[in-house]
């Protein structure tokens, strides 16, 4: 059934850089103030009549699992020169090292869909799915930066790099036109993309194929190119697939016999051919798109299974799917210096309650028998992980209070028993069943704030309790603070302890969001998104204070209501630690910036008039104030990721064959009648591999 009225869909992970423009990165993000700057995105369409659907990765197919790897090592080498700059400097560094927050591709499916946009998890390669939807529904047209949607037979492909939001234009790259210069027909556009190398086909191993059809083109053409040499590349093998499709009247752009290839080489090209047919194109047939069986289907009943399917692909879901249907789970890299020896890494701080919700998943209602045990694949990016091969990490039971506990009980019965039930479960992951008598009288996200900090500090035994104390007055804090008051926290410098707590505790947050689905919802999802507990500005600034001995009123603005909610949340946190043999003690450190101060003034606070001079002068009302002169640097380098928090850490923009296509192109309006059929566009020339994909992976987690 077609939709009435034009459709745009977009790649959702080749705009994350794009719609991230806050500010602050490094402290973990401003996520109020994303949300804002996500919904008047998405007016500028509406408002011109233009409906938006959205898809995001929801897997890392094995076949691009070494890419992932490689990636994930490249970015290792950038974080760590991000917490070299901070710590030298005491800022975040410039756009070129830009990184973007933790969880952003986690959270932001659940953003727009707060929204009331219609969006989408994939259960494979997310540009197939896209193309895939845009022929099946005749949308108009997709937003990404991804050059294999032009090798797709489907909608204009549209540049959202090339996006100037205030007026919706942007630049279209015209398929036809492209075989127009290039000498081939649409259909064998798959066949010269494997040749060029992509994510099914490696570069190296046609790379004799393309020497020989090189030498071949400048013997027919003596006369210098004067386009780059991949340019010459490109036009080589594209007369190389006519010549040889013409001699043997081959019309589908498969292999054609002529090409010589060895037996694996010929099977290899026929399966990234096929990776590019749409359903309902001719072969089709021959690539196998249906779902992954699951690993675990003995260990879970089919109506878990479709729930998880169901829920995975609307993005209500995270964690559970990959690891009920595919028995892997990763998690891409963070904010985290390899070089501090006191905090643990963050995969290892929650690898306890990740290890629970495996048990929640696959053992509950089990009869205890270790044969034949299911155990997880987890790909976690942490320093001293060579990612030579995945762990090996197995579930642990949950103890629930009733005779005859199941998944399906828990999923899908009703009552206020099993209401119950849900709760306990949750908090029994995160060791904190006794945050169950604060249900109901606090907020929901506050509740999962104080289950969080409680959990990371009995995870963590170096954290102090001046931590505590930041973690839970910027929680308490946040609700009454505006996007707008939140941006203009300004920072005498910035900790980069304090970062590294502020990227754990985001993380944490989605893993809270694995364990509310393994647990049947006893929360609304909404309630753990970070919006609702987390500002890294504010957290920051609470940071600081918190470790310069600032009383507790200061620590939450003397506002009483706060005052007295944070004690309330703060003794119970400290009664459970007791209760597990964990004496929480104060170890104020107060950080100092690693610049030479320029004059007291400029470190006024921002509502007491501080006076000039002495540590005091920047604290005021929770906030600090910073005058000192801050330049974004230029020029961060416009590479591809991969997908979901499978590394959210590099642009989402490609170049032609890297995604970018140099050159002229149309410039592209929305909204104009004639825009779909675009008209002259010059094909600019392939400068890179096909296969390096050209948006931010995430990684669950």
């Amino acid at each position: 059934m077609e939709h009435q009225g034009p459709t745009l869909v977009v790649d959702g992970m080749a705009c994350l850089r794009h719609w991230y423009s806050c500010k602050d990165w490094a402290c973990g993000g401003q996520w109020k103030e994303y949300m804002d700057t996500l919904k008047t995105w998405v007016e500028s369409f509406t408002s011109a009549g233009i409906r938006l659907v959205f898809f995001f990765d929801g897997v890392v197919e094995e076949k691009k699992r070494q890419e992932w790897v490689s990636r994930r090592r490249r970015v290792n080498g950038e974080v760590k020169k991000v917490f070299c700059h901070i710590k030298h400097h005491g800022e975040q560094p410039g756009r070129e090292l830009f990184c973007l927050p933790s969880g952003l591709a986690t959270f932001t499916p659940f953003a727009l869909r707060s929204l009331g946009l219609e969006v989408y998890c994939s259960v494979r390669e997310a540009d197939y799915e896209i193309a895939s939807y845009t022929r099946q529904h005749g949308c108009m047209g997709i937003l990404g930066q991804d050059s294999d949607f032009l090798i797709y037979d489907s909608a204009p492909y549209l540049s959202v790099a090339k996006l100037r939001i205030n007026n919706l234009t942007t630049v279209m790259y015209d398929r036809q036109r492209l075989c127009q210069t290039i000498g081939l027909t649409i259909t064998q556009l798959p066949l010269l993309a494997c040749l060029l190398g992509n994510d099914v086909v490696s570069e190296g191993l046609m790379q004799n194929i393309r020497n020989n059809a090189l030498t071949t083109y400048r013997r027919n053409n003596p006369t210098p190119h004067s386009g780059a040499p991949q340019g010459q590349v490109v036009l080589a093998l594209s007369q190389l697939v006519s010549s040889s499709c013409v001699r043997e009247n081959e019309e589908t752009g498969l292999v054609p016999q002529s090409l010589n290839l060895s037996a694996h080489q010929r099977e290899l090209l026929k399966r990234g051919v096929c990776s590019y047919l749409l359903p309902g194109q001719k072969a089709h047939e021959l690539d196998d798109t249906s779902a992954p069986p699951s690993a675990f289907e003995k260990h879970i009943s089919p109506n878990i299974l479709e729930a998880c399917r169901e829920k995975h692909v609307a993005a209500e879901g995270f964690m559970v799917y990959t690891v009920v249907c595919v028995g892997v789970t990763e998690c891409s890299n963070t904010l985290e210096d390899e070089e501090d020896r006191e905090l643990l890494p963050q995969a290892l701080v929650y690898k306890p309650c990740r290890q629970r919700i495996y048990g929640l998943l696959l053992l509950l209602g089990q009869d205890g028998s270790d044969v034949d045990l299911p155990a997880i694949r987890e790909w976690f990016v942490f320093p001293g992980n060579p990612l030579k091969e995945p762990d090996i990490v197995h579930p642990v039971p949950v103890t629930l209070p009733c005779d005859r506990p199941s998944l399906d009980l828990l999923w899908f019965s009703t009552g206020p028993e099993v209401s119950g039930l849900r709760l306990t479960a949750f908090l029994s992951v995160f060791d904190c069943l006794e945050l169950s008598e604060l249900y109901g009288a606090i907020e929901d996200s506050l509740l999962a704030a104080v289950c969080l900090v409680t959990y990371i500090v009995l995870q963590v035994q170096t954290l102090s309790l001046e931590d505590v104390d930041a973690y839970l007055s910027q929680a308490v804090c946040l609700r009454l603070k505006s996007p707008q008051e939140l941006r203009h926290i300004e920072l005498p410098f910035l900790s980069s302890r304090g970062v590294q707590l502020g990227s754990l505790y985001v993380r944490g947050l989605s893993h809270l969001l694995g364990a509310n689905g393994a647990s049947g919802c006893p929360l609304a999802n909404a309630a753990l998104m970070p919006w609702h507990s987390f500002d890294g500005r504010l957290f920051q600034s609470k940071y600081l204070l918190a470790h310069s001995g600032a009383e507790k009123a200061e620590l939450l603005g003397s506002d009483s209501s706060c005052l007295c909610l944070f004690l309330q949340l703060r003794d119970k946190l400290l009664e459970i630690c007791r209760k597990r043999g964990r004496d929480l003690q104060s170890r104020p450190n107060a950080p100092q910036p690693p610049f030479k101060n320029p004059p007291a003034a400029k470190y006024r606070g921002r509502h007491t008039g501080g006076s000039p001079g002495g540590g005091e002068a920047w604290r005021g009302r929770g906030e600090t104030t910073w005058r000192r002169g801050h330049q974004h640097g230029r020029g961060w380098r416009d590479r591809g990721d991969d997908r979901r928090d499978q590394g959210e850490y590099e642009d989402g923009g490609r170049q032609w064959g890297r995604g970018e296509h140099r050159g002229r192109g149309q410039h592209f309006h929305p909204s104009h009648p004639n825009s779909r059929d675009g008209g002259p566009q010059s094909m600019s020339q392939s400068r890179g591999r096909w296969y390096n994909r050209g948006r931010c992976h995430q990684t669950p987690g």
